[in-house]
């Protein structure tokens, strides 16, 4: 039951990846194509918002001159131009939805088996759930340090120690949900006949 839970779960939580992947694709191609039109109908404001931008760093349109020509030739480039420098927007990789996919759903299926591997080898459920414990808590430590030895190496303990409390944080959190529902449920349950 708990392992057809956790398959669910992760495609599920792929599902949810790709679509994330694909809006963010569309969301894309949508600007571009406002931006294509602008530029064909309005292409003296469309400069006008280059030459704004540039004014915050204290150019002015006449040292603007020779980029501003070089972008009226392509309006190609002057639409990559606008969404990379005005919206902020750089196309998405094609198959970052499969990617992302792919991505989110191993690792909630991983993330949520590792935890479950006790259970496989111990048949009483309390030190089963010790041993969950101690073998998340250890993964948490890992992945946490491996992580901030990317971001941030000199602060790789920290991040190992931040990973494990927000882990702890969530556990404890889903720990009391159950608890408060399976208290719920028993009060709700009507009580058995007696013979």
């Amino acid at each position: 039951m708990v392992f057809s839970e956790l398959v669910s779960g992760a495609l599920s939580m792929a599902l949810g990846g790709y679509l994330a992947a694909r809006s963010e694709m569309e969301h894309y191609k949508n600007e571009r194509r406002r931006e294509e039109q602008e530029l064909e109908l309005y292409p003296e404001e469309e400069e006008d918002e280059i030459v704004e931008l540039f004014e915050s760093y204290g150019m002015d349109r006449a040292s603007l001159e020779p980029m501003l020509a070089k972008l009226r030739e392509s309006p190609e480039r002057a639409v990559d131009f606008h969404m990379r420098f005005e919206l902020n927007l750089e196309k998405p990789d094609p198959n970052r939805s499969w990617m992302s996919a792919v991505t989110i759903g191993s690792s909630y299926f991983v993330g949520g088996l590792i935890p479950l591997i006790p259970y496989f080898f111990y048949e009483k459920a309390r030190p089963a759930l010790y041993m969950s414990v101690l073998i998340t808590s250890i993964t948490l430590l890992i992945f946490g340090y491996v992580k901030s030895m990317y971001l941030t190496p000199r602060q790789a303990v920290v991040g190992a120690l931040q990973t494990l409390a927000i882990g702890a944080a969530a556990a404890a959190c889903s720990y009391m949900m159950v608890y408060v529902f399976s208290y719920d449920a028993e009060l709700e349950t009507p009580p058995l006949p007696h013979a």
